[in-house]
């Protein structure tokens, strides 16, 4: 990648990240205010990571199974906040058509799944569509599996991993360190020093960074992600941050130490993102709070639509998640 390509990838990926945090900053407000019922999961901390894996990646070709946490990366690959906004206001016009709130929508016809509750479902779910693609004789096609740490003690995740090792499918496993499988600190979710030596036991190539330095993982995600693309068999990913926020918008993290929130207090993705941008010269203070302007304009605008379309009517509706055509924006 060459120097323009570079600061392309990184201003998408950048703008991705603001997109994603003042949505769920919107989406926090609104929960709070008892505007939005059910469960919001916020991003906060998780942002370079997903939208340094998205923003390499192409609806239609690839496959990617975002998590709760990978608004950003949803962004970067190209999905509107209007949709996620639809799902959280139930609205009959959303991908899921009102029957799913929050995170848990997608499109499958364009490679993303809905999100699957139990995480370590989902792999197995990525590496069946990547054997299809296989046997259609589709080619070029790269699957990003988004997982947490604590994902990686489920057995259905190991079953799935060592599938796709032995198949060699071209995916990048990433796996999001944020420290806390909810409230379960890492020292009690497994013995070995690193999770990236749980890669190196299935067999993959391994890959380590920084979750919360946006430029390192812009570039650890791109060599990743081109090298299963290239035919050099399936990546692990482990991307290091701590969860800037609870696990949920009812969660207080009272659990997380106050020592663990002082060493990352400067540390927030979007925040570092924001002066990396400076200092390579790719963007001013000016163009940053445009950005940023732009993004809470788009939200605004977004939840203000959703929350005014109408909700299904269960007696009047006939519709499936892999048979329904979403709409174009």
């Amino acid at each position: 990648m060459n120097g323009n390509e570079l600061k392309d990838t990184a201003l998408k990926a950048y703008r991705a990240m603001e997109m994603a945090r003042a949505f769920e900053t919107k989406l926090s407000a609104l929960y709070k205010a008892g505007k939005i019922f059910g469960g919001v999961f916020i991003g906060r901390g998780h942002e370079a990571i997903a939208a340094c894996e998205g923003v390499y990646l192409q609806k239609g070709r690839d496959v990617y199974t975002p998590f709760i946490r990978e608004q950003a990366g949803r962004c970067a690959w190209g999905d509107s906040v209007l949709e996620s906004a639809r799902c959280y206001f139930g609205s009959r016009e959303g991908a899921m058509r009102g029957r799913e709130g929050n995170v848990h929508w997608g499109h499958p016809q364009e490679g993303t799944p809905a999100p699957i509750s139990h995480l370590g479902a989902i792999v197995s779910v990525a590496a069946g569509m990547l054997m299809a693609k296989r046997m259609q004789g589709q080619e070029g096609a790269v699957g990003v599996i988004c997982i947490g740490d604590g994902t990686t003690s489920v057995g259905a995740t190991h079953e799935a991993c060592n599938l796709i090792a032995v198949e060699k499918l071209p995916a990048v496993i990433v796996v999001s360190n944020n420290q806390f499988a909810y409230s379960t600190p890492n020292s009690q979710e497994f013995a070995c020093k690193s999770l990236r030596d749980r890669g190196t036991g299935y067999g993959m190539a391994t890959h380590e960074c920084d979750g919360t330095d946006f430029l390192q993982t812009l570039e650890v995600m791109g060599r990743a992600i081109a090298a299963a693309r290239a035919g050099e068999g399936p990546q692990w990913v482990v991307a290091n941050t701590l969860r800037l926020c609870g696990h949920g918008e009812h969660d207080d993290a009272a659990y997380i130490p106050a020592e663990l929130k002082e060493q990352f207090a400067d540390r927030d993705p979007v925040e570092v993102a924001r002066r990396q941008m400076q200092q390579q010269g790719w963007l001013t203070a000016d163009d940053i709070a445009a950005i940023q302007a732009e993004c809470t304009d788009e939200v605004q605008r977004a939840v203000a639509q959703a929350q005014k379309e109408p909700t299904p009517d269960p007696a009047r509706e006939d519709w499936s998640a892999t048979s329904w055509k979403p709409t174009r924006y």
